[in-house]
């Protein structure tokens, strides 16, 4: 009761008049005052310091080694989405703070000179400096969510963060020389552990069957092959001027990728289930529940809200909040069931408040157990296909579901306000984000009536 007191004393506050001109709004005291109850977000008076996505744009996936990409540069395969991202929204590339690409598999040093080359591709001047990042399978949200902290710490107003694999050249290795004293400590030991063999471990421990993962793949193909037939994928994909070499006679043939090409329209029960498991004899992860090896590239273009309303420029998404987390590396795949309500919490919500998710299916059994852990509604979670069949090219798939999210929120309209990224990260990790979609700043559509009490607050009790 008390609090509900004390909010009252502050709201009567505010409607009294302004006794001095050096009262100002800034002085307000914004976290007393809630939109609503239970899912409304709070605005405060630091509103125009949003951080805001106002582009985010991916090349195709493309199966590793096979696929459209498989005799294109890294350096040419991020170009075209770091020139789309000013180019579509008219932005000079000299007013850009920092660049910041997730990516996994290559050598750290050669992949930030190939990410430098391709923002000079793009169009970019030398002033603009650019770095990569990796958390693994993270690593293109660990961009986006790095830059949006710079942006809201000041260091600058306007940044990239991107996504870059090129799996048909960098592969998954293993550490070269294993430290002795690993055997003395487990979970140091179980980072080691091939990722096909975690997902075992997930589904043994935690009951997934053969049938759970073969349905989620199913149903990733369908949905994907159905967001590829209508068209939706075109609002995020970049077409890319590559090149393809015959392989007998070495001619190069000129080819514009724009479509994934690991998605398979026709995927069901029957054929998986003549699948061998790919990582144990009895196990129950097989080549077709586990996600592509692939290509692509993404990025997306955050600015501070005031910039952006500025610049006149159309807001397609609020970074609201971000959360990594640790758990055990046996079952890394669990990581998206411990971060996703670490970051719903983070931005003052409930899971029931979020409308969509992008969950990265690393392999079918985690996708599986993370899913009904949170007892989230299938119709809800990766409504366009995930991994399993557009792919999972590592440092990429961050930002890929940026676009991917966000684009889908925006065609949904009033009745999709908040949105989800999170996927499980090798060693055993998890990541999440909460996204707003960009013209909800103020509609109050996942407000929940509290029919339990007559107060006005649910703070008074």
């Amino acid at each position: 009761m008390e609090k509900a007191i004390e909010r009252q004393r502050v709201l009567l506050e505010h409607l009294q008049p302004i006794r001095s001109s050096s009262h100002q709004f800034s002085s307000l005291t914004p976290s007393i005052c809630l939109a609503g109850d239970s899912a409304a977000y709070q605005r405060t008076a630091a509103f125009g310091d949003d951080v805001v996505i106002v582009a985010a744009y991916r090349t195709a996936i493309c199966k590793a080694k096979r696929g459209g990409f498989k005799n294109t540069l890294a350096d040419d395969l991020l170009a075209p989405v770091l020139k789309a991202v000013v180019e579509k929204t008219n932005l000079s590339p000299n007013e850009v703070g920092d660049i910041v690409v997730g990516t996994v598999l290559a050598p750290g040093s050669l992949r930030a000179m190939e990410c430098r080359m391709a923002a000079f591709y793009a169009g970019f001047p030398e002033t603009v400096p650019i770095r990569t990042v990796n958390r693994q399978c993270s690593s293109g949200l660990q961009a986006v969510a790095d830059v949006a902290a710079s942006i809201k710490a000041g260091f600058y107003d306007i940044g990239i963060g991107a996504g870059l694999e090129l799996m048909t050249v960098d592969n998954i290795g293993r550490v070269q020389q294993v430290n002795p004293k690993v055997d003395a400590f487990a979970q140091a030991r179980d980072c080691l552990l091939p990722m096909g063999i975690t997902s075992e471990n997930v589904a043994q421990r935690f009951g997934v069957t053969r049938l759970e993962q073969d349905q989620a793949a199913v149903i990733s193909h369908q949905r994907a092959a159905a967001a590829t037939a209508s068209g939706k994928f075109k609002d995020e994909i970049i077409p890319v001027l590559t090149k393809i070499v015959d392989p007998q006679t070495r001619r190069e043939k000129p080819v514009v990728i724009s479509v994934d090409d690991g998605i398979r329209p026709n995927t069901n029960l029957t054929n998986l289930a003549k699948l061998k498991p790919a990582f144990k004899s009895d196990g129950t992860t097989t080549a077709g529940t586990a996600s592509q090896v692939s290509d692509g590239a993404a990025a997306v273009l955050l600015m501070k809200r005031s910039v952006a309303m500025q610049k006149g420029l159309p807001i397609l998404g609020v970074f609201r909040s971000f959360a990594a987390v640790g758990v055990d590396p046996a079952v890394m795949g669990i990581g998206p069931a411990v971060a996703i309500p670490a970051a719903v919490k983070s931005a003052g919500l409930e899971l029931d408040n979020i409308d969509l998710f992008e969950i990265n299916e690393a392999f079918a059994s985690q996708f599986v157990y993370c899913r009904k852990k949170l007892n989230l509604d299938s119709e809800k979670v990766n409504v366009n296909g995930g991994a399993m069949a557009l792919g999972h090219p590592l440092g990429a798939t961050g930002a890929r579901c940026v676009a991917t999210l966000l684009h889908e929120m925006k065609r949904r309209g009033k009745d999709c306000r908040f949105g989800v990224i999170s996927m499980c990260i090798g060693s055993g990790m998890g990541a999440a984000a909460v996204f707003e979609r960009g013209d909800a700043v103020d509609d109050l559509c996942n407000a929940r009536v509290n029919n339990n009490n007559n107060f006005l607050s649910k703070d008074a009790k």
